[in-house]
């Protein structure tokens, strides 16, 4: 099963954004991300001539926003692959148990979620256990995967990525909310917050 909004590439992004979202999502405009994402010609401010941007990087939307002046950062997908791997490496076998839950309080991207997911809906020890595949994927969006976005905007996106591929999955937002992890930390008060979030809405 694909996973993730796959039609959401470098080249759709900026219309993706609703145009007057996109400079506070990613801090550029939409014609300097046009520039980074296609290149063209620019004047070199220590030379004063003219040359041309041609960025050959590999595709990846999020190497293409910079850090936020609210220091939201959104991690690129190689940087998230790497911590989901490093979090199995220290719980082996954290992924195959249908019971362990995954949490970002702090979403931007959705990446992260993502990436919890796949690994999780992969396993072929939660295949056994939720051989159906809709039935493996709602347990692990209803029971095994929280977060938290600090804004309407991030939440959006955020919960946009995660259950974008299945028309059917879009209301599996439950586990997902806008609250505002950092605040709450700042404060002494995440503890609470989670357990206002989650544990009260759980027992609804």
């Amino acid at each position: 099963m694909a996973y993730g909004d796959e039609n959401l590439t470098l080249a759709n992004f900026d219309d993706y954004t609703e145009d007057d979202v996109f400079l506070e999502v990613t801090g550029i405009t939409e014609e300097d991300f046009r520039f980074l994402r296609d290149g063209g010609e620019y004047e070199n401010p220590e030379s004063g001539e003219t040359e041309y941007f041609d960025e050959s990087l590999e595709e990846d939307i999020f190497d293409y926003i910079p850090p936020q002046k609210t220091n939201q950062i959104f991690t690129p997908k190689w940087v998230v692959t790497k911590m989901v791997d490093q979090l199995e490496e220290n719980n082996p076998g954290c992924f195959d148990d249908p019971n362990k839950t995954f949490a970002d309080l702090y979403m931007k991207s959705g990446l992260y979620i993502t990436e919890i997911v796949k690994r999780l809906y992969c396993s072929e020890a939660i295949k056994s256990a939720y051989p159906d595949d809709k039935e493996r994927i709602r347990h692990i969006l209803q029971k095994q995967v929280y977060g938290m976005a600090p804004t309407r905007i991030i939440y959006l996106i955020a919960t946009n990525y995660i259950l974008g591929f299945d028309e059917d999955l879009k209301e599996e937002t439950h586990n997902f909310v806008e609250a505002d992890a950092a605040g709450a930390a700042k404060e002494g008060q995440l503890e609470e917050l989670v357990e206002q979030c989650f544990w009260e809405n759980a027992m609804l």
